[in-house]
């Protein structure tokens, strides 16, 4: 699961929202510096002043470093859930629910939550002759995920609306009617 250790012309650390440094073992967003990094964006000042800060790159990808300095990804910025002060990666519960032998896809968002901030919803399509209830979901996800990463709400849906290259519309997901089942 390592993407591995920087270039040793690059520097990369993790941090948090504030720019601090995080330790090892903990989720935060990969940002990078040295001469193998972009400067800029092309006659793009403002973009550039919003991803380069201090000299560092913000990549928007979050993830984590072990004590040996190796690097693991664990989503977009962006495709995240803050969860009662975590970070969940849409992408890690993704991939623990399209590992179900019943579920074809799934695309998980954050909802919003009146004592959490946000909690978990995952939109589910399953695979044709499959029946499964949010429970069975549940319990699969707790065998495999923290408990605070397991989807609160889960939602059946046949398709998901997708871009020109397949990815799945999660705009779109979050401004469907809000259907919270669990």
């Amino acid at each position: 699961g390592s993407i591995g250790k920087p270039m040793t012309s690059v520097e990369a650390k993790i941090v948090n929202d504030e720019g601090n440094e995080v330790a090892a073992g903990e989720i935060g967003e990969i940002v990078l510096k040295g001469p193998a990094v972009m400067k800029e964006y092309f006659k793009n000042p403002e973009a550039t002043s919003e991803a380069v800060k201090n000299g560092w790159l913000h990549t928007g990808d979050l993830g984590k470093k072990d004590n040996k300095e190796y690097f693991y990804f664990s989503g977009r910025k962006k495709d995240i859930v803050r969860r009662g002060g975590e970070n969940i990666g849409a992408e890690e519960v993704e991939y623990v629910l399209n590992a179900h032998p019943m579920i074809a896809e799934s695309a998980v968002i954050p909802v919003p939550d009146r004592i959490r901030n946000e909690e978990v919803k995952a939109f589910i399509i399953l695979k044709p002759g499959s029946e499964l209830i949010p429970e069975m979901i549940v319990e699969h996800c707790s065998e495999k995920l923290a408990g605070f990463k397991v989807p609160r709400y889960i939602e059946f849906i046949d398709s998901f609306p997708k871009t020109a290259k397949l990815s799945i519309k999660k705009h779109e997901l979050r401004s469907m009617k809000e259907d919270h089942t669990v």
